[in-house]
């Protein structure tokens, strides 16, 4: 009687820090997702240079990737390196459209890491291309919606004179779902991504570009977003400071702040 005691305390000895660790392994988080604006208009952490355009790196997925490059390559890179992120990570860089305030920087990129894929709409200039397989890179079209890898995806092109695309990384919150200007209207390309993945709104990041808007019509906006549920915003770059107090004012703390060298943190 005593041997079969010993016996079932030396299990439940062995067994309770097997049943803890997996506990622990099924409660744990998944790695995190992180979103850094290396180049913008908007102002964050004073010690880097603001100029007019956007772009950020997204961290924490199968590839770093690299969205929009600003204005100037110059200026990019710097904030990249006091950042400390180095652009021999960048994997991929995904281009929103063809203005350069969005596409500057890319050549001077390029000198430093030719080794990616270059995302951009298929209706850039076969130029523009030819420049961008001459540094040594590698060109990859968009046209519809497409998947750029597990987790992430291009709305495609979007809009008419000028064409645009957004990127949309899928997460356990929810779509988030990035910008470069929204020339093709923010709340459609908004509405787009969660019809296209079938999943609610977790963030919306990037310039929206209201800054001709009335206070009435980015009220609209803000009231079409409320209905499709969007969780939280990071207004920027030429959404118009308007429209971005207005935006702040609607979401409250849920309002994230998207100026040069913001760090947003997000679920995987």
């Amino acid at each position: 009687m005593i041997g079969l005691a010993l016996k079932i305390s030396l299990l439940v000895v062995f067994l309770i820090p097997l049943m803890k660790e997996s506990e622990a392994l099924g409660q744990a988080e998944p790695p995190g997702l992180k979103l850094t604006v290396v180049f913008n208009n908007e102002p964050c952490d004073s010690s880097l240079e603001t100029s007019w355009g956007f772009g950020c790196v997204v961290e924490g997925l199968d590839e770093t990737i690299l969205f929009d490059t600003g204005g100037d390559g110059k200026i990019l890179l710097a904030n990249m390196d006091k950042l400390e992120i180095d652009p021999g990570v960048i994997s991929m860089v995904v281009l929103s459209h063809y203005h350069g305030d969005h596409t500057g920087g890319l050549s001077d990129f390029l000198r430093r890491n030719p080794r990616v894929a270059v995302w951009l709409p298929e209706s850039f200039p076969d130029s523009f291309q030819a420049s961008i397989r001459s540094a040594g890179a590698e060109v990859k079209t968009v046209g519809g919606p497409t998947g750029l890898f597990d987790g992430v995806h291009s709305t495609g092109e979007m809009g008419s004179s000028i064409i645009e695309q957004s990127l949309v990384l899928d997460t356990s919150r929810g779509l988030v779902v990035i910008t470069g200007c929204a020339h093709p209207g923010i709340a459609g390309i908004v509405r787009k991504a969660g019809r296209l993945l079938n999943k609610r709104i977790y963030l919306v990041v990037g310039g929206f570009h209201l800054n001709s808007m009335t206070a009435d019509e980015i009220n609209g906006v803000i009231r079409e977003f409320k209905e499709m549920g969007v969780q939280r915003v990071g207004a920027t770059h030429c959404t118009g400071d308007q429209a971005i107090k207005m935006f702040r004012q609607a979401w409250g703390d849920d309002f994230v702040e998207s100026g040069c060298g913001a760090v947003i943190e997000l679920p995987r």
